[in-house]
């Protein structure tokens, strides 16, 4: 047979039921679309969740005071970690690979300037925090590179809190108190936005030295290093762990690299937006029932068809790949209107509303449709071999 003709009659077989082989079809589309929504919304959230993170760069590198432990279970007895110090954070200025370097303290205080009062997050940084994690100045200038013990009383204000002490006013030279600490406002940074529920505008930078005073603290926080770019990380935080090592006797700390928390982040949102999509293929399963049950119909209402062309010399590989072709159709036409139906569906859910992230990727899309085929050729597979076993007397004998 011709395959001009064998495809003539998988074609005329497909129009012949319209209804049935919409019906068909449908179930495989629906499938395909709820995959593509799902992992369209998935894959959106994994983007959107590293560019969080990504936006304040992927050279960063943190050291905080403790060791974290890997295994067994918690002694109950105080940490006798030794805190990390301001000169530590000075020492690790001078190692290689090394652009800037800032310790960190953070606490909540109550902010009051002109007559009004807010309590906010108060972050006691240096100089190089711009650098580190990409931040602007909108207005004025960011803290100035004064030597950590005699550190002047600037501050630096977040965009939100500038707005809601100062509104529309000129916040420069203007005194601030934070805590039982005086303050001069310096400059104003650019808006930030959120991270993880932390609202970046809403924030004061203040001296580190000045932070520790105010939050009556001995060590910091943490020390976030910035590294050169192209240079990895782990290289850089080898030597970190060296010279903290040489400093304190031992390891009472931790050194985290931004790339290994990306990493770690992605491979969980893999494994979520796999998830999401399996979810939606338990309906793909429903569409291959579909398949089978509509081709052994078909099978059973065509047995005389397949005894003639038996009988007229068709080689049952014929029959069987002209049945599998009926029914790998089937599922590469439902899967192409699934395609179109999720990803309407989801530019339309990214229309109304812009604040959920929505992306499809082309792999999504042509692994969607190689998955619809699959399945049609494997639901397809037990009524084909059975058209191709019939024997052609007892098929003519149901004429």
């Amino acid at each position: 047979m011709l395959f001009s003709d064998a495809l003539r009659l998988a074609l005329r077989a497909v129009t012949a039921q319209r209804l049935r082989s919409f019906l068909t079809l449908l179930g495989i589309a629906v499938g395909i679309a709820a995959v593509i929504l799902l992992t369209s919304i998935g894959e959106g959230i994994h983007r959107f969740v590293l560019g969080e993170f990504t936006q304040f760069g992927t050279n960063v590198i943190t050291a905080v005071p403790g060791k974290t432990r890997t295994g067994g279970s918690p002694s109950g007895l105080p940490s006798s970690a030794r805190p990390l110090s301001l000169d530590d954070a000075r020492s690790l200025e001078r190692l290689p690979h090394v652009v800037a370097v800032t310790p960190n303290v953070r606490g909540n205080a109550e902010v009051e300037g002109n007559g009004r009062t807010r309590r906010t997050l108060v972050y006691g940084v240096n100089a190089n925090l711009p650098r580190i994690f990409r931040s602007t100045v909108q207005s004025g200038q960011f803290l100035p590179a004064d030597d950590e013990g005699s550190a002047r009383a600037f501050v630096v204000l977040g965009a939100k809190l500038k707005s809601e002490l100062f509104g529309s006013e000129n916040p420069l030279g203007q005194r601030l108190r934070i805590g039982g600490l005086h303050f001069r406002v310096i400059g104003v940074m650019a808006p930030k936005g959120q991270f993880l529920g932390i609202d970046l505008d809403d924030t004061a930078f203040v001296p580190t030295a000045r932070a520790q005073e105010l939050f009556n603290r001995e060590g910091v926080d943490e020390i976030n290093v910035a590294a050169e770019e192209g240079v990895p990380s782990a290289v850089v935080a080898s030597a970190i762990r060296k010279r903290l090592i040489d400093r304190h006797g031992h390891e009472d700390f931790t050194i985290i690299t931004q790339e290994e928390m990306l990493k770690t982040l992605s491979n969980i949102l893999n494994v979520l937006t796999m998830a999401v999509g399996a979810l939606g293929g338990i309906s793909l399963l429903v569409g291959g029932v579909g398949i089978v049950t509509i081709m052994t119909i078909a099978v059973a209402e065509r047995t005389g068809e397949i005894g003639l062309l038996v009988a007229l010399g068709a080689p049952r590989r014929t029959i069987l790949l002209l049945f599998l072709g009926e029914a790998v159709a089937l599922s590469a036409l439902g899967g192409f209107l699934g395609l179109l139906l999720g990803f309407g569906l989801a530019q339309a859910i990214h229309f109304a509303l812009p604040a959920l992230p929505v992306h499809t990727p082309i792999s999504f899309v042509l692994l969607a449709e190689a998955v619809a085929i699959a399945i049609g050729l494997a639901a397809g597979v037990l009524p084909a071999r059975r058209a191709a076993r019939l024997d052609p007397v007892e098929a003519l004998r149901t004429e």
